[in-house]
């Protein structure tokens, strides 16, 4: 489900972009995970306004995004040789490296950490707009705090509104999902976010066992309980146990909405939102679809998860955090 195209020439789109930044203003941009809202990453004013803007803690730190890996060192003040050898399999890429914080990174971007996350997105507008810019553009997803995640210009438009400067629209995001993020600041190299690198393909660049984190010192985008939440309750099943989980439900008098792979046989819901093509299909369409059963006005959004596998352990960690009791904050 592809989007309208940018309103203005993509050379004037991408220079509006790099002025607005400059100016201290906030741009949301595309990359292949989700919609970024940016803003330059050395200026303290405009980080603020991000987390003004989106509701979001200050103590939630942001993700740096450069238009190359020379970057590294120059906002880490110390890059191990784990660090590089992951940037030079996957970047451009969704891998977000987490590293000890340089100077010239405001404590405001970390969330007042001594370690900074950095990522080369694989979007060719956002690495021209980075390019052209000529520095770090800090940015979480371009939505509200805790809610879906943004995979086109006009789920930004919706949540955002006047509050985001500029939408550099680039169609809908291929991935769909945020990236990998990989803390290597310690002895050893973490998993803290699964995402569109899979645990697999990073022990294989390595040579080495990676270790899987739940919970960490080091603070990273998405490790809340409840996150990326619609509207409607969010109910995961077993395919063997939807006729049984729809009956319940419709029991309660709720409007059902339901999100399967093709291979599952339909249950006969109000809504139903079929996903064929495996995982990656899987989470390509996961937040559009659930955005879309939100629109329904459905009550319970019932879901079979892709195996948990490759990018499938993305999308169930999503909807696991989708689907948990949500607090006031979120």
């Amino acid at each position: 489900m592809r989007q309208r195209a940018p309103t203005l020439p993509v050379d004037d789109d991408i220079q509006k972009s790099v002025r607005l930044l400059k100016e201290g203003r906030l741009v949301a941009f595309p990359t292949e995970t989700v919609y970024g809202l940016g803003a330059d990453a050395e200026n303290p004013d405009a980080i603020r306004r991000i987390f003004k803007v989106k509701g979001r803690p200050s103590s939630h730190p942001l993700i740096v995004h450069v238009a190359h890996r020379s970057w590294l060192p120059k906002l880490g003040s110390w890059v191990p040789p784990s660090a590089e050898r992951l940037a030079e399999a996957f970047w451009p890429g969704p891998l977000t490296l987490v590293v000890s914080r340089g100077a010239r990174v405001p404590l405001v971007v970390t969330g007042g950490q001594a370690t900074v996350a950095i990522r080369v997105p694989n979007h060719p507008l956002a690495l021209r707009l980075l390019e052209e810019f000529g520095g770090g553009v800090a940015a979480p997803s371009a939505n509200r705090f805790g809610a879906v995640s943004p995979t086109s210009a006009d789920h930004v438009r919706l949540d955002l509104g006047a509050d985001v400067d500029h939408v550099l629209d680039g169609g809908s995001c291929e991935v769909g999902v945020e990236s990998t993020i990989v803390d290597v600041s310690r002895d050893s190299v973490v998993l803290l976010r699964p995402g569109g690198i899979s645990l697999e393909a990073l022990e294989s660049v390595l040579g080495t066992p990676v270790r899987v984190e739940t919970e960490s010192p080091v603070r990273t985008p998405g490790q809340l309980p409840s996150h990326y939440a619609p509207r409607a309750r969010v109910v995961l099943a077993k395919a063997r146990d939807l006729p049984a989980e729809l009956a319940a439900l419709r029991a309660e008098g709720a409007r059902v909405g339901a999100l399967i792979p093709l291979e599952i046989e339909r249950p006969g819901a109000d809504i139903e939102l079929v996903v064929a093509g495996g995982a990656e299909a899987f989470a390509r369409t996961l937040y559009a679809s659930l955005r879309a059963l939100d629109a329904e006005r459905v009550d319970v959004i019932l879901v079979v998860p892709p195996p948990a596998h490759g990018v499938g352990v993305a999308v169930t960690d999503r909807l696991l955090r989708a689907a948990a009791p949500r607090s006031p904050s979120t």
